[in-house]
């Protein structure tokens, strides 16, 4: 009887190692802390939420996203005109958004091939 729930137990640990390795291999070692992405982007399957703040620093807070063909975008756009801000364009990696004659960039960084980093400077979303 132990024995069969040994084997069932290494059997689960085995199967979802790969599942995550899998899911999350191309993009493990990309950022410098990736035990927060892992983290995040779990978060993100087992939620409906469409970002997960994964970093904070006094000068930027960085977000993590999955990335989606249509609009993949547009929960920034959302999230930045929550905070006032008003879309203007998109420069290459960049989102350009404006609020009283200020413009503030979001970065946007492609993670792996299902998720995507975007970041803000902290003096624009206060």
């Amino acid at each position: 009887m132990r024995k069969r729930v040994i084997i069932t137990l290494a059997i689960v640990i085995i199967g979802g190692s790969c599942i995550c390795i899998s899911t999350f291999g191309s993009a493990i070692l990309q950022e410098e802390n990736p035990i927060r992405l892992i983290v995040s982007a779990m978060k993100l399957q087992l939620s409906d939420s469409e970002y997960v703040q994964f970093a904070k620093t006094e000068k930027r807070s960085r977000y993590l996203s999955l990335n989606t063909d249509q609009n993949r975008y547009e929960m920034v756009k959302e999230y930045m005109k929550s905070k006032g801000w008003m879309f203007h364009e998109q420069m290459g990696a960049g989102l350009i958004f404006t609020k009283n004659g200020e413009d503030a960039v979001v970065e946007i960084r492609q993670y792996s091939r299902h998720y995507f980093i975007w970041e803000i400077q902290k003096a624009f979303i206060q």
